[in-house]
């Protein structure tokens, strides 16, 4: 397998060469092309996953499995335009943002993870994924993805939305904004993670919620 993306940063085309016997696990509904003999087998991911991803998250309850019956070539692509990055598995496992998720290549597990949750109005992607086992995982973003990297010690604090993925491992904390009612009801945010380093984060530089508040604005208003 090898594989490549273009169009980067905006509407980015993952392009995915395989050989015969080779498989491609994908979200449904991210498939663009195919070249080459490919059979595609549709599955939930194991009942109890794609139930959780469906009720508890945006995923989709379903999981295209693509494998090559010759030399093929497969493109992916997300639901929104952005960029898409790869992450490298080995025995390891990450967090990843529900809405996040496009493909996975070798010996992967896709499960639901809740990060924890307190408080009566919290909102946001509380519920994740979490990706595991050796392989490649691909993510993708709205916007641009930043890789961030935080220093032994440090401490920076994300926006539950802007947070694409991260190590399993790392040591992070859940508060409302601001740290008080006013800031979470009225301030335009809502829940933010505190994460201690090292770890590194991907993060995308543009959320889906205040594109929808802004659209709705221009919206007709029923009477």
């Amino acid at each position: 397998m090898r594989w490549e993306k273009h169009h980067f940063p905006a509407y980015t085309v993952l392009k995915i060469w395989l050989e015969p016997g080779e498989q491609v696990v994908a979200e449904a509904g991210a498939f663009l092309l195919a070249r080459g003999e490919i059979d595609v087998d549709t599955s939930t991911g194991g009942i109890t996953g794609g139930l959780k991803r469906a009720l508890l998250g945006s995923e989709s309850l379903f999981l295209n499995t693509y494998t090559a019956k010759s030399n093929a070539e497969l493109w992916l692509v997300p639901s929104t335009p952005g960029d898409i990055e790869s992450i490298e598995l080995s025995e390891d496992e990450w967090y990843v943002q529900d809405a996040s998720y496009l493909a996975h290549y070798g010996d992967i597990k896709v499960a639901t993870k809740m990060l924890g949750i307190r408080g009566l109005f919290a909102e946001g992607e509380l519920f994740w994924l979490k990706v595991s086992g050796t392989g490649t995982v691909w993510v993708n973003s709205f916007g641009s993805i930043e890789v961030v990297d935080v220093k032994p010690g440090e401490t920076i604090t994300v926006d539950n939305y802007h947070l694409v993925a991260m190590p399993s491992n790392t040591e992070y904390r859940i508060r409302r904004f601001g740290g008080k009612w006013k800031s979470f009801l009225f301030g335009g945010e809502g829940i933010v993670l505190e994460v201690k380093g090292p770890t590194r984060l991907l993060i995308q530089t543009r959320t889906l919620p205040p594109l929808a508040q802004l659209i709705a604005k221009f919206l007709p208003v029923k009477r």
